[in-house]
């Protein structure tokens, strides 16, 4: 009976390719990424390690911090790099550093229920895009022209807000009564289209938008971003989005 219990673990084993050698590169992960913590806390003792693992590039290991910025770690700990990590593949020069980004602002925005957006519904949402906004700026209410046009095609569009001068500005106290009002799809039409709100105060989640907009480094609005994470800066047209989005040719 052992016998046959060797033998069908050595069936196992041949069959997945070399098992030891998954769990030896499984230790030596381990072993490396242990090195490069140590490396990074003695060397960084106020930047706290969210996670390391392999960048996708021989000797590179990919860092994240609570800086949100991404560090590329030599195997021996010693030497890192902050940049955009670039690789050559059949289908062109793909940005590893980007996809990484995306990743997070997906997983980021994931935590946001949708009670907590002014959201535009489609009758079948087909796609749909979250758009960290101000009311004053010209291209968020151009934007906002298009959303009727946008809701057509099937594209629905979530809004959270991104007051550009600030917590406490004239901008911030638009976008909390908006976030405040009855109606929330009334209220933001109403003040993309320059008209005045009422203004009011309540329980209401814009400063915390305006802070993971800065963690996710937005520098202007609008800041569109597709359900995949990317990021889209600025004013797009309703039909090269919807081309992007796959819902046009």
């Amino acid at each position: 009976m052992k016998l046959r219990v060797m033998v069908l673990g050595l069936g196992i084993c041949l069959g997945t390719v070399a098992c030891a050698d998954t769990i030896g590169d499984q230790e030596a992960n381990g072993s490396q990424e242990a090195k490069i913590r140590q490396s990074l806390e003695r060397s960084l003792p106020n930047v706290e390690i969210m996670s390391v693992e392999p960048a996708g590039a021989s000797g590179l290991y990919e860092v994240r911090t609570n800086y949100r910025e991404i560090l590329y770690v030599s195997e021996d700990g010693e030497h890192f790099l902050v940049g955009d990590l670039y690789r050559f593949s059949p289908q062109g020069v793909q940005n590893l550093t980007e996809t990484a980004r995306n990743k997070e602002r997906a997983a980021l925005l994931a935590k946001i229920p949708e009670s907590d957006m002014v959201v535009f519904k489609p009758r079948q949402t087909k796609a749909s895009i979250t758009v960290f906004t101000d009311v004053d700026c010209g291209y968020c209410r151009k934007l906002h022209l298009d959303v009727p046009q946008m809701n057509e095609l099937g594209i629905q569009v979530n809004y959270v807000g991104y007051p550009r001068a600030g917590i406490g500005s004239g901008s911030h106290q638009k976008l909390v009564s908006v976030w405040c009002a009855e109606d929330r799809q009334q209220a933001m039409t109403a003040a993309k289209r320059g008209q005045a709100v009422p203004s009011k105060n309540c329980s209401n989640p814009v400063a915390a938008h305006y802070q993971l907009g800065n963690a996710l480094r937005i520098s202007g609005t609008p800041a569109i971003i597709l359900e995949s994470g990317e990021l889209i800066p600025g004013y797009v047209p309703v039909k090269d989005l919807a081309t992007h989005l796959g819902l046009l040719n």
